[in-house]
């Protein structure tokens, strides 16, 4: 049962769970290739969906956990139904409502729980959640059907519960199927990653993020689906976040501040950084960080490769061309991006003044457009 009093960890605010969305986008090879292998019979006893933040990852685990559970076994007889061509469930389907409700009893989330004091949620998922997941699997299921497990997300384990789930995934109880979700792979313990076959997602196309945010209640215009596509790096979740912030005329803002390097616009600059200061403003301040991060990805890798992406706001293609002419020009952007966002990170993890953190930011973008101008 879900704890009504403290907000789903697996849950992003403003959109709807990864159980309650019954249409996936995209990501048609994973599909496929799971479909493939259930018909042949050869269905892994746990699959590790791998990619970054907000792709899905979730939402394709559900999809084909709510397909296990709502498809009958057959014997293989004489009559049985042709193999399945989709992985769809219909929402008027009785495990559907169950798994939304979180009351399939064939079903089990494994997702952080409450820290010791019982008082939040714990920073990590904890061994104790693993032994409630243990004692899930020593029952049988009432109709001897199968059951699943879904983990969200196994980056999240500490080392006690990483070592109780390979035990469980050394010696699988039978007909139980494992979706593990890993935004971050590699920090999963090896023995883990090589019990499990990979599904790995890529970024979704424009066309797919615009009608996944649509179905969510989150309408995005016709023209700017390039624009959220290119700065959402294909994620929907991070496109959830773009919509609900201002993410896109935040960024517009911060490319017109920028066309003014390296004579930057000082009241334009602390105007935007002021919007960050204040309580309550906390998700303003790491957008503005991610989205100045990003400018100075996208202005190196333009620089680099000579070849400008779709613009995401107006006149970034020119000011790109202006600011990084060449690979060295490129390079010096690239070594401010390593450091510049994670050095303001750092000072707001100490409570340090958002607004003064982020003009520091801006005024050593400013300065090194100057050195660059000089060459």
């Amino acid at each position: 049962m879900a704890d009504e009093t403290l907000p789903e960890p697996d849950r992003i605010e403003g959109a709807p769970h990864p159980r309650e969305t019954l249409r996936l986008f995209g990501h048609a090879a994973a599909r496929a290739e799971f479909l493939s292998a259930f018909n042949a019979g050869r269905l892994h006893h746990a699959w590790l969906i791998t990619g970054p933040r907000g792709l899905g990852k979730a939402t394709l685990a559900w999809t084909l956990a709510r397909f296990l559970l709502a498809t009958p076994e057959e014997d293989g007889g004489v009559f049985a139904p042709p193999p399945p061509e989709t992985l769809d469930i219909p929402d008027s389907h009785p495990v559907t409502a169950r798994l939304r409700a979180l009351s399939e009893p064939r079903h089990f989330l494994l997702r952080r729980g409450l820290n010791s004091s019982e008082t939040a949620l714990s920073a990590d998922i904890r061994v104790d959640e693993v032994r409630k997941l243990t004692s899930f699997l020593s029952l049988t299921a009432a109709d001897g059907g199968r059951r699943t497990v879904l983990i969200d997300a196994a980056d999240e384990m500490n080392t006690g519960a990483a070592n109780a789930l390979l035990k469980l995934l050394e010696e699988p109880p039978a007909r139980v199927t494992f979706f593990l979700i890993s935004h971050q792979p590699f920090r999963l313990l090896p023995t883990i990653r090589s019990r499990c076959r990979e599904l790995r997602l890529a970024p979704l196309p424009a066309s797919d993020l615009s009608d996944a945010l649509a179905l969510a209640g989150a309408a995005v215009e016709p023209e700017a689906r390039t624009a959220l596509a290119e700065l959402a790096g294909g994620s929907v979740g991070e496109a959830f976040r773009l919509t609900n912030l201002d993410g896109l005329d935040l960024y517009a803002r911060l490319v017109a501040l920028f066309a003014t390097l390296p004579r930057l616009d000082r009241p334009r600059a602390l105007a935007i950084a002021e919007t960050a200061a204040g309580r309550g403003n906390e998700a303003r301040f790491d957008l503005i960080v991610t989205l100045i991060d990003l400018f100075l990805a996208r202005l190196a890798r333009a620089g680099t490769t000579r070849e400008t992406p779709p613009e995401a706001a107006p006149g970034e293609a020119a000011l790109f061309a202006r600011l990084a002419p060449d690979a060295q020009a490129a390079r010096t952007w690239a070594d401010l991006a390593q450091t510049l966002g994670l050095r303001a990170r750092r000072g707001k993890a100490v409570n340090l003044d958002p607004a003064a953190l982020l003009m520091d930011m801006v005024l050593k973008i400013d300065e090194t457009a100057g050195s660059l101008a000089l060459r």
